[in-house]
Order: structure tokens, then sequence, then C-alpha cells
């Protein structure tokens, strides 16, 4: 009776798992060929896609679901490969540092994290937090909250006084003396030990901060403040744990020093000269714009008491750059990752860099591309970036083509990550 019994648990267990769900789509963007399909159906069995057909494919079973996004765009879920996922930018954000708890900077991650996923963007590259992103990364991972697949850099790596270093802004008796625990190095043995900390924090990947920036209390928003040597040792150290490396760079000669060590990606590169693009291009380094956060602080600078008086200057001044240079690089062929700065900005407000993006010059294609082949290739997850057969039902949808209609990138109505719908 008892091998009766769990013969039947298991045959049941068997048809459940067997369900599947059926997207009838009136387009679907093939980001591998560039290309737009018309009236096809994506069959998702469990988390991973099973089948991609022409034409409208009924349910093979009652128990199988179908879902019409005939009037729909489809396309793989988006990834952004820069945000700032434990927090998001107010008039309050710098004295939030004294007043917020990591349990207030944890609970408020997963309204941002839920946020982002609504507008799409089922995967992203975090760029530096406090550490609570590695929990929270972690906990989206079991299913306790709801957010995207998150790759996480942990704390930043600066050096004393440069951009990213926590103390900056704050009386001598708070400040201390931050090391490579914190994410503070001075000289290559520091590197190399902050690297180690931030893989046995259980961070993704390394973020560097190469030169000054424009939201730290500080003067300085473009000198390099790495040496060589330090750099060398911080991405030797990251290719030996097969982690991706990312510099913040306003500065062109900060940028040049991360690029020739050998960075995987350069954030922002505001004053990136025609040498520095011709380097990326040699050593194909991609380029990761955050046009969005560049506009934002331009603005947000004009508005009294947003910024400190010591930030107020350095985002008038290199905010408004961005979007050129990257119309530049892109003309001239550096390789394009999709990346935004979110947390600067509104999170779930990622989707306006698409249209920044054609704006100065790139396709629609290639836009969205970005922010799928493409950065899938750089995240090295060969799992994601587009609706391939075997690949993770990462899938969402607009109501407009974006080839035609960009700016519908701004509203995604359709969500669904690892074959769960989050949004119909």
């Amino acid at each position: 009776m008892k091998k009766l019994i769990l013969a039947y648990i298991l045959l049941f267990s068997l048809i459940i798992s067997a369900q599947s769900t059926y997207l009838h789509c009136g387009k679907l963007i093939d980001t591998d060929n560039g290309k737009v399909l018309k009236e096809m159906t994506v069959i998702i069995t469990d988390a991973k896609i099973t089948a991609v057909k022409k034409g409208y494919i009924r349910a093979a079973s009652d128990n199988d679901k179908t879902i019409d996004l005939k009037n729909k765009t489809v396309m793989p879920g988006l990834i952004d490969m820069h945000v700032h996922i434990e927090s998001e930018y107010d008039a309050n954000s710098y004295s939030n540092r004294f007043k917020l708890n990591e349990a207030d900077i944890a609970f408020r991650s997963t309204v941002f994290a839920k946020r982002t996923l609504m507008a799409g963007f089922t995967t992203v590259r975090d760029l530096g937090g406090s550490g609570v992103n590695i929990a929270l990364r972690n906990a989206i991972n079991k299913g306790t909250v709801i957010g995207p697949r998150i790759y996480t850099a942990g704390k930043s790596i600066a050096t004393t006084g440069g951009h990213a270093d926590p103390t900056n802004g704050v009386k001598k008796a708070l400040r201390g003396d931050p090391g490579p625990k914190e994410g503070v190095i001075n000289g290559p043995a520091d590197a190399r030990k902050a690297v180690r900390q931030r893989y046995k924090n259980g961070a993704d990947v390394i973020k560097i901060t190469a030169t000054g920036g424009v939201l730290s209390v500080a003067k300085d928003g473009s000198g390099p403040q790495f040496t060589m040597e330090e750099l060398s040792a911080i991405i030797k150290i990251s290719n030996d744990y097969g982690m991706i490396t990312a510099a913040h760079a306003h500065g062109a000669e900060g940028m040049k020093r991360a690029v020739l060590a050998g960075i995987t990606t350069i954030e922002h590169g505001t004053l990136m000269t025609d040498e520095i693009m011709d380097l990326m291009k040699g050593k194909g380094t991609f380029y990761v714009p955050t046009i969005t956060a560049g506009k934002y602080v331009a603005d947000k600078a004009t508005v009294k008491g947003f910024y400190p008086e010591l930030v107020v200057p350095k985002a008038l001044a290199i905010g408004p750059q961005i979007q050129k240079t990257f119309g530049k690089a892109y003309k001239k062929g550096v390789k394009i990752a999709f990346g935004t700065d979110a947390g600067v900005f509104p999170h779930g407000e990622n989707g306006k860099e698409f249209g920044y993006m054609v704006e100065v010059g790139m396709l629609p294609m290639e836009a969205i591309q970005s922010a799928t082949t493409v950065n899938a290739k750089v995240l090295k997850n060969t799992n994601i970036g587009s609706i391939v057969v075997g690949k993770l039902a990462d899938i969402v949808a607009t109501d407009d083509d974006p080839i035609q209609n960009i700016n519908t990138m701004e509203n995604v109505v359709f969500v669904m990550k690892n074959g769960v719908v989050y949004k119909e």
C-alpha cells in the first residue's frame, strides 16, 4: 500500500512539474539576430524556455496556462549594469548616513528591488552600497523578497579621501582610519586585501572609483585616485577569483589607467578622450554611460539645498556632458553596455536611458541589445539575454513596438522572471 501511495505522489509531482505557460506574442524581439518576429509562441516549463514557435500554439493540456500578449511586443528581461539598489538620493541622503540603521537600509532596499523588477529589469549589477546589497541578493535568490537577479559589488573600493571613502564629509571624531575591510586602500597590498575581503563577504563583482566623483562630499570630481600598481593588483586578484571589474570614472587620466590595467567596464566616462576610446576598442573594454543619472544630477543641482554646496558645481559641470560623450563613443565603435546609475535617480525609471541613447544616434535595436545580449555577455551568464530554448524564462513586454517608439521602454506592462509572472 505504501508503495502505491508513493507511486501516486511521484505521478502527481510529475504532472505538476510538467505544467507549462504559453505566451502568445504579437511581436517578439530576437535580440541574438536583431530581428522583430511576428505572431510567435514562447513555451515555458518551470523556470526555462522550452520552445519558441511560429504562430499561436494551443496549450497541450488543460493544466497549462496561456497568456495573451498578441497586442504587445515581447523581449528578454532587461539587464541594468549600474544600479545602487540599497538607496535612493533625496535631500536627506547625506544626513541619512547618521540616522539609518542597517535594518532601515534593508527594508528600504526591498521596495527599490521590487520597483526595479516591475520596470522590466530582471537582472541588475549593483555597484556599491553598505553590504546590505549582498543580503538582499541572497533574500531574492531564496524567494523571500521580490526583486531582480542581483550581481553585487558589496562595498566599492576607494582610496583615502577618494570617491566612495565612507568617511568623506564627516567631522574628525567620526572619521577614524578606514582600511581594506571598509573598502579604502593605499598601496597594492591594501588593494589585494580589499578584493579578497569583498570575495569573503560574498560580492560577485569588484567596483572601484578610479577618479573623483560628483556626489561625494569632496572637492575633486575628476582627478585620478589610484596608481597603476594599485589598479593592476585589484584587477589581477579579481581575475584570479573570476570576478569582473567596474571603474567609476569621470576624468581622462584615471579612466586611461583603468583601461590600461584591464578593467572590464568604464562607468560614466564623462571626459573620455579619443585616445581612451581607441584604447577601449583595442582592449574590448565596455562603456556603461549612465546618461539618466547625469541629467538628473544636473537638474537637481539647480534646486537649492538638494545637494551640499561642494557637490553643486561638480553636478553642473559633469552631469550634462555624459550624453554627448556617449554619442561620440557609440559612433566611434566603443562597445556599449546598458547601465543607468539608478539610485542616483528614482529606481524604476531605468527605462528612460533607452530614449536618451537613441536621442543621440543609437539604433533602437542596438539599445535593446545593449540591455540584453551585450550585458549577459559582460556578466558571463549564458542563461539570460535572449529568448532561446534552454535559457531562463526572463521575459518582459511593452504596449508599443520599441523599434518604432523607444519611449515605450519606460512602461513595461508584463514581467516574468524565472518563469514566474510578477506583472501582467
